[in-house]
């Protein structure tokens, strides 16, 4: 018979998995991977502030990534090179993140549960908080659901329909921060982005309406969590890396799919 703690990490893993389907559908259509990646990596210096200041570690990475996701959104809007200007600020935050991290002791000797995640300790605050933050950021995703999708698929003809890009992309960037502040736990600030975009990867190609193809990856990130756990726990594996894999191995056999 299962462990408690195996069912708490099923739990913590579907509660992300249910935004990181929708969310990183957005994140594939508008080309955002970098966007991802700096807010996520950006969550390593929320770490160190959290444990510094005696704070939760949620209320740390959400602090930083949500002040790292409004930053890249502003220089974005203000024209600058997008590609260019995330790869900056996704290695330097997670360079600075990791020096600022080794000035607290107490971290580490933890530190690779901050980089890949600790799912199999997640306790039933945990739990709380991340379903309840998931809750959030999917209401705002579904009543949003069609002003973000226009402005995603065509700025322009957002503009003529009376909706501002510029706000849509803050409101993505706010919830993709209130995202890695809840997935941190569960695959860790290295991993996230790809627990993100794989699985909307996965079921772009099969997906003919954007409900559809969030909705797909949805599946797939929640079937990613599953079979990655169970494969943690017969292999003996670590759970994020292992989480990842799986949804990599659903994009490979989605691929190959497609083509047969």
């Amino acid at each position: 018979m299962l462990d408690d703690f195996f069912f708490r990490a099923i739990l913590a893993g579907l509660g992300v998995a249910l935004v990181a389907g929708p969310l990183g559908s957005f994140v594939v259509w508008r080309r955002m991977a970098y966007f991802g990646d700096s807010t996520a990596h950006a969550a390593i210096l929320g770490v160190a502030m959290a444990l510094a200041f005696d704070i939760s570690i949620y209320a740390g990475t959400l602090a930083v990534a949500t002040a790292m996701a409004v930053l890249v959104s502003a220089l974005v809007s203000r024209g600058q090179a997008m590609d260019t200007m995330l790869g900056v600020l996704s290695h330097s935050a997670l360079a600075v993140g990791l020096v600022a991290i080794s000035f607290v002791p107490s971290a580490r000797s933890d530190l690779t549960s901050y980089l890949f995640g600790d799912i199999l300790a997640v306790g039933r605050s945990d739990l709380v908080l991340i379903w309840t933050g998931a809750a959030v950021v999917l209401a705002m995703l579904i009543l949003r659901w069609q002003r973000l999708v226009t402005s995603s698929l065509n700025e322009e003809l957002a503009m003529a329909a009376g909706i501002d890009p510029r706000l849509e992309r803050l409101a993505l960037s706010l919830a993709l921060a209130i995202t890695v502040a809840l997935a941190i736990r569960v695959v860790g600030s290295l991993l996230i982005s790809a627990l993100l975009i794989v699985p909307a990867a996965a079921a772009r190609g099969w997906a003919r309406t954007p409900e559809r193809m969030a909705a797909a990856a949805t599946l797939i990130a929640g079937l990613s969590v599953v079979s990655g756990l169970w494969a943690s726990l017969r292999l003996d594996t670590p759970a994020g890396p292992s989480i990842v894999t799986a949804a990599a191995i659903f994009f490979v056999l989605s691929q190959g799919l497609r083509r047969a």
